[in-house]
């Protein structure tokens, strides 16, 4: 389903070793580690990786590995629990065609692909491929951390948009409660960096506002808001409650999937996470590798009480709802004021939940 970039001898070749029967196809679990996985693919034809969960990329870093550090050149299959709007990943890092478990998409997945216009290009016929680009122009993530390991958010936000992903990033923005510090650090350095602005359809009136008023006052010029098809909507969430049955299903339709439809416009996406916000957040990196896309958080090292000496140094106006006990703000269906000292405690109360989806998988560390 997904166009082949292999050069025209190979690709026969392989077409004709499958349809024949010859050759050897190997299937790899998503999460093998690449190099245990080169001896065992020495000689097929065709590898397929198999994904058990839409939301689990390391299937993606799996074909990027095989492709650039194995050199495989082989033909390259995604099966398993794949969804259309990954049709741009599967391009990026390698492979040729996909066999989702769901067989009702077709329309989908050609309509996914038609939007997409960069591919995986073997290296040394022409355009590096999108992970080589990344490494050459040393956007690697050791590289990166010790970078910015100390530096201050202004420091790392400047080398990112005007030097390493220049031209070729953008800021994630929820315009929640402390969106004004991420969103101000960037008027500075270059307000007419997109701004990614997921617009669920559940959104609290407040937050509209808030980013309508944000918007103005820091001269932001590039806001891209997101939303989700209609039609997936219509199809999925037919009596608005979705929500409340599934929530991690109303979170891939309402924001997991509107972003992967754009994500690949950009190499980079910079973020607001903080340590302190605790959770899978503890552990949070300067820059960190989802899904392919470089992930950078300035304020990953920031408190609390940092967060708040900046609101009142720069005089930036709060989110309305703060003042109501809302410490993260989310959609109107999934938040609640904070119950403890736990900033997302009010996110999917009563869940064991505490992430969208949207910074999933988490990385897996550089080599």
């Amino acid at each position: 389903m997904l166009t082949s970039q292999l050069d025209h001898a190979t690709r026969t070749e392989t077409s004709a070793q499958l349809e024949s029967g010859g050759g050897q196809i190997v299937e790899l679990p998503g999460e093998s580690d690449w190099r245990e996985a080169r001896d065992a693919i020495a000689g097929a034809v065709q590898v397929d990786i198999r994904f058990g969960k839409f939301n689990d990329g390391r299937g993606f870093t799996l074909a990027a590995h095989l492709r650039e550090r194995a050199g495989y050149k082989g033909h390259l299959r995604a099966v398993g629990a794949l969804i259309p709007d990954q049709a741009q990943f599967l391009k990026r890092v390698g492979f040729d065609a996909v066999s989702p478990d769901r067989t009702d998409l077709a329309a989908d997945w050609a309509r996914a692909e038609a939007r997409f216009s960069v591919v995986y290009q073997p290296a040394v016929r022409g355009p590096l491929a999108v992970p080589a680009k990344r490494i050459e122009s040393g956007a690697d993530l050791a590289v990166l951390n010790a970078r910015y390991g100390e530096a201050d958010a202004l420091d790392i936000l400047r080398d990112a948009v005007t030097r390493t992903w220049r031209g070729r990033i953008a800021l994630l923005s929820s315009f929640g409660a402390e969106a004004a510090v991420s969103l101000h650090l960037l008027s500075r350095i270059a307000p007419a960096t997109p701004v990614l602005f997921l617009d669920t359809g559940r959104l609290f009136a407040q937050t509209e506002q808030y980013q309508r008023e944000l918007t103005q006052k820091l001269g932001l010029t590039n806001i891209r808001i997101l939303k989700p098809q209609a039609s997936d909507v219509a199809r999925e969430d037919v009596d608005g409650k979705l929500w409340s049955r599934d929530s991690d299903a109303c979170c891939a339709m309402r924001k997991v999937r509107p972003l992967d439809g754009v994500i690949g416009d950009y190499d980079a996406l910079i973020t607001g996470r903080k340590r302190f916000h605790g959770g899978e957040r503890m552990k949070l990196p300067a820059v960190e590798r989802v899904n392919g896309t470089m992930r950078v958080n300035p304020l990953a090292r920031w408190s609390a009480e940092e967060v708040q000496a900046y609101f009142r140094r720069y005089d930036l106006p709060r989110h309305p709802l703060t003042d109501m006990g809302y410490a993260s703000i989310g959609c109107w269906t999934c938040t609640a004021p904070a119950h403890s000292d736990d900033v997302r405690s009010g996110r999917w109360a009563g869940q064991d939940k505490s992430e969208c989806g949207i910074h999933r998988p988490l990385p897996v560390a550089a080599e």
